[in-house]
């Protein structure tokens, strides 16, 4: 069985991207930041999207620096660029939350 899922707790970077298309679809484009401190200390800059989000997270956009739990996939999307067939790996979130998911213990 394949499983193809991401769970990440990051900070947002930069202000979302909000689009809209005329088939009445939106999109928001977010950059999170993750940090690892082990087997090496570095930090990830990661691509999310987020397709179709909730009237309630549009009308209350997370601020730079927010934490947000991210839960989805992983895709890579590919397009023709000026040096060729370009590629990137990016989450495609199904739910992103600004609190932690509670534990019913």
């Amino acid at each position: 069985m394949d499983l193809n899922l991401i769970v990440l707790c990051g900070r947002l970077v930069a202000e979302p991207e909000v689009r809209r298309f005329d088939s009445g679809t939106r999109l928001i484009r977010m950059l999170v930041t993750v940090r690892a401190e082990q087997p090496h200390r570095r930090i990830d800059v990661l691509p999310v999207t987020l397709w179709d989000p909730d009237d309630e997270f549009l009308d209350d956009l997370p601020a730079v620096g927010a934490r947000l739990w991210i839960t989805g996939g992983v895709q890579r999307r590919f397009w023709d660029g000026e040096n060729g067939r370009r590629s990137r790996l990016e989450i495609v979130a199904e739910h992103v939350s600004r609190r932690a998911v509670e534990s019913s213990v």
